[in-house]
Order: structure tokens, then sequence, then C-alpha cells
């Protein structure tokens, strides 16, 4: 049972190291000075006319690219737990430097080592913002469904764009 124990770990390393090698294959931007915070408000009031504009309550955090809040939104009627799930995915989208959906779709694929991963959110909704090639900070979005969220998170990092 020992060595069956030993092969089943070594297997679980070899899976991870694989996934970990075909993640840095995408080579993240690297991080930049912190997001403003009117930046940050652009960003938000993107992302909640585009919650408002579907009728989804949601809650939207847009932090620095530590990871740590710049500013929080929350429309009346959104579930309190949202915001927790928002301020995780922006600090995962931050801290990881890649979209949470990355996380998502290797679950999704049967990756679930990522699931061993620490602060990794699996669920679609968490985005970085990238300023001329620099991260600068992170959106992060919950209320609705995983592509809800995307899909207003994607409005607030499209309103920084030129």
């Amino acid at each position: 049972m020992h060595l069956l124990a030993q092969v089943s770990k070594g297997f679980s390393a070899l899976v991870f190291a694989m996934f970990a090698v075909a993640v840095q294959a995408q080579t993240p931007p690297p991080y930049g000075a912190p997001i403003g915070l009117d930046v940050a408000k652009k960003a938000a009031a993107a992302a909640i006319a585009e919650a408002r504009k579907n009728n989804w309550g949601m809650a939207v955090v847009v932090t620095d690219g530590g990871g740590k809040i710049v500013y929080l939104e929350r429309l009346d009627g959104t579930q309190y737990a949202s915001v927790d799930v928002a301020i995780a995915k922006a600090q995962a989208a931050a801290g990881y430097r890649r979209p949470t959906k990355v996380w998502e779709d290797a679950v999704a694929g049967g990756r679930h080592a990522v699931l061993g991963l620490p602060g990794a959110i699996p669920i679609e909704g968490g985005l970085p913002v990238v300023i001329e090639g620099k991260l600068v900070g992170a959106i992060g979005v919950s209320g609705g469904t995983a592509a809800q969220d995307g899909q207003v998170a994607g409005a607030g990092v499209n309103a920084l764009k030129p």
C-alpha cells in the first residue's frame, strides 16, 4: 500500500507540474504602477452600467496589482456573499495575472490540481486590468452566473481601452 501511495503522490505532482508549465507558457504581463482611484471608478462604472442594463444584481471590486481593494460597489439587492466572491476573483486575477476563467476551464478540463493553488478561484468573473502592457490592477464581479460575471467584468476592462 505504501508503494501505491508514493505512485499516487508522484502522479499528482506530475499532473500539477504539467499544468504549471502550460500556464507559464502564456507569459503574463509585468506589474506596473497601481491603478488610481479615478481609473478604478471608470472601470467599475462601466461594469455597473452593464449589470444594470441587464437587470443583474452584482458586486464589483477593483483592486490594485497586489490585490488590495481600490474601489467596491454593490448594487442594491445583491446577495451579501457576492462581495466576498468578487474580492476573491479580483485578488486571484491580480495575483496570478490572468483571468479566473483560466482556472474554471482547467477544472472543467479535468485538471483538478488547480484547486490546490492558494487563492485560485475557478469561476469566471475576475480579470486583470492591463494598461500600456502592464498589470495595474484587477476587476472582480459576482452576483450572476459565471458567464454574466465575466460579461460585466469585461465591460469594466473594455472601458479602459484607448
